[in-house]
């Protein structure tokens, strides 16, 4: 059978037509596909379903997820999208199933919301009124630049920015060590924190980030620094450092789609429960986190 050319709406109807009177599906749960299939469709606007790919539909539950819909909403779509492209394989000549081999992250507790990519420039765009606010954007853009926890920020030392690079090498949970991309609004932030540092840290001091005082900055005072410049810079919603990071890969999976990369660059053995941890090579990470980060590269 030749794959049908029929504008993805009409093939929306048929098959919803199939649900109601071939599998003689209740009015309320043909409503519910209607819905989600809708939902696909917006975001294929006039491209061909047959050219949809796994990419394309990983991009779409990350855009739903980032727009505060449940793990167990989005699963639903996902069934759904996967039971119209099984009819589609079956009635309308279409070859292969985008949704088959994927599956919906498990959310056992509520994640925080990420900030949109507007509000996260919004409330890192703000000009230092003195050394404290220098080292307050270090933090906040390396935050949202590197996807780093709050823990892993507070113990990086100098030495562990690679500005050549344009890296950090991070100390994760379980003492594991990985490198990541830093964006180069984050680097600026850091070189001009640098100036400063030296004038304030005491001797026996190895932290990158220190409090007024030249001792090494605390966890507490960052989370509080943090929610204070959010209230500076209008950002109705509640900020603290994790918010950042799940910005961070939030808008990195809407831009690219890639699971694994983002996987590897948060340091995660299991961003999913039915994932395997995949090791990809520094330079293909470097590479997504350049096309897809926000502020990754300044614009000319």
């Amino acid at each position: 059978m030749q794959p049908t050319s029929s504008k993805p709406e009409l093939l929306a109807d048929a098959f919803i037509r199939h649900l109601t009177h071939e599998r003689r599906l209740s009015p309320l749960t043909a409503k519910s596909y209607t819905r989600d299939i809708r939902i696909l469709l917006q975001f294929v606007h006039k491209d061909d379903l047959k050219q949809i790919q796994p990419l394309h539909i990983r991009q779409l539950m990350a855009q739903l997820h980032g727009k505060g819909l449940s793990g167990r909403s989005i699963a639903r779509m996902l069934s759904a999208w996967r039971s119209f492209y099984h009819y589609l394989i079956r009635s309308h000549g279409y070859q292969h199933n985008p949704c088959i081999a994927l599956r919906v992250p498990k959310s056992p507790h509520k994640l925080p919301n990420a900030l949109s990519p507007d509000v996260a420039v919004q409330l890192l765009t703000f000009s230092p009124e003195h050394i404290l606010s220098v080292r307050d954007s270090a933090m906040f853009e390396l935050f949202y630049s590197s996807g780093l926890r709050l823990s892993e920020l507070a113990q990086l030392k100098p030495a562990d920015v690679r500005f050549a690079e344009g890296t950090v090498k991070v100390l994760g949970k379980g003492g594991k060590e990985r490198i990541v991309p830093v964006g180069s609004f984050a680097l600026q932030a850091i070189n001009n924190w640098l100036v400063h540092r030296v004038r304030i840290a005491k001797p026996e001091v190895s932290a990158l980030f220190l409090s007024q005082h030249g001792d090494a900055i605390s966890v507490r005072t960052i989370a509080h620094r943090l929610k204070g410049r959010a209230r500076q810079q209008g950002v109705n919603q509640n900020v603290h450092p994790h918010i950042l990071r799940h910005s961070f890969a939030s808008h990195l999976l809407q831009s690219s789609g890639d699971l694994r990369a983002v996987q590897e660059l948060l340091g995660h053995a299991h961003i999913t429960s039915t994932q395997v941890y995949t090791h990809l090579d520094f330079q293909h990470l470097t590479k997504i986190y350049d096309a897809a980060h926000p502020r990754a590269k300044k614009r000319d």
